[in-house]
């Protein structure tokens, strides 16, 4: 399929699904309504997205450099990122809406996990203004390294379909957000060791959840060496 054909097909579809999700509600009450429209800017976003541009700047200067034809009502980079910020909750009821379509919440098993989301460089974060009173230090096992920022954790089913996603301070546990995510959830969880608890797995066991994890390290090695006996 080429990008042209990628492009136009996106764009019909979110612009059918934005027109669900708003129905009459006005998203602007004050002020000029942006030339732009919504469903053309969210259509940007993804394919910018799709194509490994995850910043708003870099994916207003590549469909500003390459598609200005096709979005002429594009405008400058500020207006771009304060239209595209306004937009967070029409964002995750499109979200939630497509899950549900594909499953994301009925299927019998999902996966979660956790990963990190610094704001910056670790050296510069005692310096750092940046979300300053909601960021904090947190420490990425994977990586075994402290960062400041924050920590998502998402929710997907057994075809990668994301169903839940949720954002929190880097220093919060992995066992507070996952309540977050779990919401309209029963069956089969399969989650990193982080979460592992007997107490903690009967917690989520009695609201639908059969959370399984993997074993320790320790218990692992102590098995194969049974087992090379």
């Amino acid at each position: 399929m080429s990008l042209d054909n990628f492009i136009i097909i996106v764009y019909c579809l979110v612009d059918d699904v934005f027109r669900k999700v708003v129905a009459d509600k006005k998203l602007k009450a004050r002020g000029m309504q942006p030339k732009l429209s919504d469903a053309e800017l969210i259509t940007m976003e993804i394919i910018g997205e799709f194509m490994g541009i995850d910043t708003d700047k870099g994916i207003w200067h590549y469909f500003h450099r390459h598609w200005l034809n096709w979005f002429p009502k594009l405008g400058s980079r500020a207006n771009f990122v304060k239209q595209a910020a306004g937009l967070c909750w029409v964002k995750q009821k499109i979200q939630r809406l497509l899950s549900e379509q594909f499953c994301g919440f009925s299927d019998s098993l999902h996966m979660a996990d956790g990963f990190p989301i610094p704001v910056c460089k670790f050296k510069r974060a005692h310096f750092s203004r940046l979300f300053k009173g909601v960021a904090d230090y947190g420490y990425c096992a994977s990586k075994a390294e402290t960062y400041y920022g924050f920590k998502g954790n998402v929710m997907i089913n057994s075809e990668g379909i994301i169903a839940n996603l949720t954002v929190t301070a880097a220093n919060i546990d992995e066992r507070e957000s996952l309540w977050d995510i779990t919401e309209n959830i029963e069956g089969l969880v399969i989650a990193d060791k982080g979460l592992i608890g007997a107490d903690y797995q009967e917690q989520q066991k009695c609201c639908g959840i059969n959370l399984q994890t993997p074993m320790r390290s320790n218990m692992s090695d102590a098995r194969g060496k049974k087992f090379n006996r």
